[in-house]
């Protein structure tokens, strides 16, 4: 009976090295290293903000917050400027007491069920999330949003 035996680090990134006890042969794999945000999170980290903000790409998977302010807008940035992954995640909840706006910029943020396009209103205690479907395409739903 024959036996293989694996060999690398810990991580299970890099050169790895499946040997052969029966004929004494290896063969060596080098496996693409994953950095642990591309994972993504068991959780969505909230990021609490109290005036208009333009979200980043380390937003992707994360809450964006509105705790408190007035006349706020929270803008998705066009894919030239920051190229999320298709499928990218960004959810929004509005705590305070003012209605938020979620705004795009060149890109086309339809809104789920209707199809209409721009800017969308979100309530107070309202929660909304936006994925992106294409490069320049993204589409949003939640509670309280117009």
């Amino acid at each position: 009976m024959s036996s293989f035996v694996v060999q690398g680090n810990a991580s299970g990134t890099g050169a790895q090295t499946l040997q052969s006890s029966a004929t004494n042969s290896s063969i060596t794999q080098t496996l693409p290293t994953v950095a642990s945000t591309t994972l993504g999170y068991i959780n969505t980290p909230l990021d609490a903000k109290t005036a208009s903000y333009t979200v980043v790409l380390g937003d992707s998977g994360k809450t964006i917050l509105l705790s408190s302010g007035s006349s706020v807008t929270f803008t998705i940035d066009s894919n030239a400027n920051v190229a999320y992954d298709t499928g990218t995640v960004l959810t929004f909840i509005n705590m305070s007491s003012s209605s938020l706006s979620i705004a795009i910029t060149t890109d086309t943020m339809y809104l789920a069920g209707t199809g209409s396009t721009g800017t969308r209103t979100l309530a107070q205690y309202g929660i909304a999330t936006a994925i992106k479907m294409t490069s320049t395409t993204w589409l949003i739903s939640g509670n309280g949003l117009t």
